[in-house]
């Protein structure tokens, strides 16, 4: 195939639509050819992978945004410059974290069109939703995009998304707010009525996301998000996930390790020298990693601590919110 072509597809996640290859000079037979040679796979109605490898099995550090993106463009491609993504497709173009790993590709159509694309591809009809452009494709507003998709993600991936969107600056707290409203009455949102009210701009990733709502559900919410630590002189010393206050100088901080970024030997080191600087500082500090989060461990690590502080949620004054170490 040509090189211009091939850079085409790797732009789009490996992807190509039909008239993308007759506009570079390839012609349907070749196409077919290529299908038949094992050197092309079709994976919808006028859209064929470069890559041959399923997408489960590709590595890499963004093979999860890969494949969203992936899902989202599929239904782009087949049904062209008409089509916009929406739900959780729209989510991944804008950038949103939090989607879950595999999620249903779907675009919408303002008129008529096929409906057929191929298997488990969603072709929508929504006459009343704001687009706009992301990196070249069109996609639902973030507002509608949440509308769409919330009350079809569980509650921890709904907070997540929500978490993300307003951390990224895509909508804010009234936004979000009226975007809820608008949900309402769609089938499953009455399960994550909630988690739009704990929506937070703080909240810096998804597990971040997920195990501050486990907290919350069992009644011991965080404090504090991302609570900045400093020395006696005012120098940055960390900033830790999530905190609770324990009264007078002392607190308890939970971080939580992601597989990829601690795993380099750098990384390791600061980790180490940071956590050093924290424990010295009077903090008692709890490490879980992304399993112990998506299995529901932190508030089982953290309330009996809690408990034994004689903690109380509410607490903290707006100006305890950063730790300063006391001088030597």
């Amino acid at each position: 195939m040509p090189p211009d072509l091939l850079a085409l597809a790797a732009r789009q996640e490996g992807l190509l639509a039909f008239a993308q290859f007759t506009e570079h000079g390839v012609d349907g037979a070749r196409v077919a050819r290529l299908v038949a040679q094992s050197r092309l796979l079709k994976v919808a109605r006028g859209v064929y992978d470069t890559v041959l490898v399923p997408p489960r099995e590709r590595g890499g550090p963004d093979a999860f945004d890969h494949r969203r993106r992936r899902s989202a463009l599929t239904p782009l491609l087949a049904l062209g410059p008409k089509a916009f993504a929406v739900g959780m497709c729209a989510l991944a173009l804008h950038g949103v974290e939090g989607l879950p790993a595999e999620i249903p590709p779907e675009a919408a159509v303002s008129d008529a069109g096929p409906r057929r694309l191929g298997p488990g591809i969603v072709v929508r009809r929504y006459r009343d939703c704001s687009t706009v452009v992301v990196g070249g494709w069109r996609a639902a507003c973030v507002a509608d995009a949440l509308v769409q998709s919330v009350s079809d993600l569980g509650r921890r991936r709904a907070l997540a998304v929500l978490d993300s969107a307003l951390h990224r600056g895509l909508i804010d707290a009234a936004g979000v707010a009226a975007a809820h409203e608008r949900a309402r009455g769609r089938r499953g949102v009455e399960r994550t009525h909630d988690v739009w009210a704990l929506a937070d701009s703080r909240a810096e990733s998804t597990l971040e996301s997920a195990g501050r709502l486990s907290c919350i559900d069992v009644g011991v919410p965080p404090d504090v998000l991302q609570l900045e630590v400093v020395d006696a002189a005012g120098r940055f010393v960390a900033r830790c996930d999530l905190a609770w206050w324990l009264g007078a100088d002392r607190w308890l901080v939970a971080e939580i390790d992601g597989a990829d970024p601690h795993s380099r030997p750098e990384a390791l080191l600061h980790d180490r020298t940071r956590q050093n600087a924290l424990v010295t500082g009077g903090i008692q500090l709890v490490r879980v990693t992304a399993a112990d989060v998506w299995r529901g461990a932190l508030p089982r690590l953290v309330e009996p601590i809690l408990r034994r502080a004689v903690w109380e949620p509410g607490r903290l004054a707006p100006d305890q919110a950063v730790l300063r170490f006391p001088s030597d």
